[in-house]
């Protein structure tokens, strides 16, 4: 009888590392939540040390540290009682909330909403329907984060920390020298235009979003010293005309929308822009194949989540939308991890 050699060996190994993913998702989610890392940030510290910082209970302490070692996001020196525990580079420089560079806003904002949330992804798919507040309040996410301004504050905290590595990439890959004014639809805290500024002086952008935004714009414009640079708008991009603009940006809101929303919004970009402007859209595109970019597609499973009409989409359906609303060329930049911007030029 034929035998495979072993090192051909089917094994349920990557079934069984997927199906308790989210051990190790929760993992890290707490340990931002409780602060673990800006704890130990420029820090050695024992274990005692650490759950006396935390408040935490005698029974989970080392099992959590070194759990949070073993996947990469803590450092040590020596064993249980004699350990002495370090950030990881990463978790130093992204993961201390002190830090300009700190990204825990998204991590707390899964932890806190999306975790839970995507319990229920069964009857999402069965369904078709969301599986967030609205379960429970009968108002949509929007109407829930803008009605609680510290929900409000998290999300855009959220949407700042999982875009700032796309927006920093944006502003330095995409050639900004032919245009002079930009306007970032949906702009939330401001960040795509503070860094599409600092890396462009030519560049004169505005912030355009609900006024409920405003003020969290406004402070993170004058926190980088920016004021002179960026203006903010209030707008209701489903009922205003978006302001005229050389360029004009969306970042993470096209996915947001249904069909029929996200051609609207492509052609009131496009009425808004010169002959020879650009619209740019930054997403976690999922690739024309539909094979390799599984955070985009899980991204899109999140949009059934949160709206249940909303999905995310490839570059050959961005270039099949923005052309038939007049839009001339395309062309797809990778960004930073799964995410790219996809241009339309008029």
């Amino acid at each position: 009888m034929n035998t495979v050699p072993e090192t051909h060996q089917i094994t349920p190994s990557r079934i069984m590392e997927t199906a308790t993913a989210f051990f190790a998702s929760k993992a890290l989610l707490s340990a931002v939540k409780l602060g673990v890392f800006t704890a130990l940030s420029g820090k050695s510290l024992s274990g005692k040390a650490v759950q006396a910082a935390l408040n935490l209970h005698d029974r989970g302490v080392y099992d959590f540290l070194d759990a949070l070692v073993a996947l990469g996001f803590l450092n040590r020196e020596g064993l249980l009682e004699t350990a002495r525990y370090t950030n990881a580079p990463e978790t130093e420089l992204f993961l201390d909330r002190n830090k300009p560079s700190y990204i825990g806003g998204f991590v707390e904002m899964a932890n806190d909403r999306l975790y839970p949330f995507w319990g229920s992804l069964e009857e999402a798919l069965l369904t078709g329907q969301p599986q967030n507040e609205i379960k429970h309040t009968g108002r949509s996410v929007f109407e829930e984060l803008y009605a609680k301004p510290e929900r409000l504050k998290q999300f855009m905290d959220a949407m700042s920390g999982i875009s700032i590595g796309n927006f920093m990439a944006l502003s330095r890959k995409f050639d900004f020298s032919p245009y002079s004014t930009l306007c970032d639809i949906g702009g939330a805290a401001a960040v795509l235009s503070v860094e599409v500024a600092r890396q462009n002086p030519n560049m004169s952008c505005t912030s355009a979003d609900l006024p409920a935004v405003e003020p969290i714009a406004k402070e993170y414009i004058a926190a980088k010293g920016m004021n002179g640079r960026i203006s903010t708008v209030n707008i209701d991009f489903f009922k205003d005309e978006f302001p005229k603009a050389d360029v004009i940006t969306m970042g993470m809101i096209l996915h947001d929308w249904d069909l029929a929303n996200k051609k609207m919004l492509i052609r009131k970009a496009y009425n808004a822009l010169p002959e020879g402007g650009a619209f740019i859209a930054i997403e976690a595109l999922i690739d024309d194949d539909r094979r390799k970019n599984a955070f985009g597609l899980l991204m899109s499973l999140n949009m059934l989540i949160e709206f249940g009409v909303a999905f995310d989409f490839t570059g050959a359906d961005f270039e099949k939308w923005t052309k038939e609303a007049g839009f001339r060329r395309v062309e797809v930049i990778p960004l930073a991890g799964p995410s790219s911007a996809a241009v339309a030029y008029k």
